[in-house]
C-alpha cells in the first residue's frame, strides 16, 4: 500500500492538494490495515485522512531547501528506469 506514497517536497510545480490527499489516504490505509473501512469506522477514517492531509500541507509549506526544484517528468523517468533495471517491470 505505502509504495504509492511519493516524495512531495521540492517539485515544480508544487504538490497539488489531490497529491497530498492521496498520500494521506495511503498512509491511513496502511496504518488501519484496510483499504475500505467499515461503516462504523468510516467517519474516523475520513477524519484521519483530512487531518493528515492538512498537517502534511503545512509541513510542505514550511520546509525549506537550497536545492533546485525537481522536475516531475525527469523523476518519473528515473523511477521507471530503476524499476526496469531491477526486473520489476519489463519494457514492451
Amino acid at each position: 500500500m505505502c509504495r504509492n506514497i511519493h516524495t512531495l517536497h521540492n517539485f515544480e510545480p508544487a504538490a497539488s492538494s489531490e497529491e497530498v490527499h492521496a498520500a494521506a489516504l495511503q498512509y491511513v490505509r496502511k496504518i488501519a490495515g484496510t483499504t475500505k473501512p467499515s461503516r462504523a469506522n468510516q467517519e474516523a477514517f475520513d477524519r484521519a485522512v483530512a487531518e493528515i492531509a492538512h498537517i502534511t500541507q503545512h509541513l510542505l509549506d514550511d520546509l525549506v531547501t537550497s536545492a533546485p526544484p525537481k522536475n516531475r517528468e525527469e523523476e518519473a523517468a528515473k523511477a521507471r528506469a530503476r524499476a526496469v533495471a531491477s526486473g520489476r517491470y519489463q519494457t514492451a
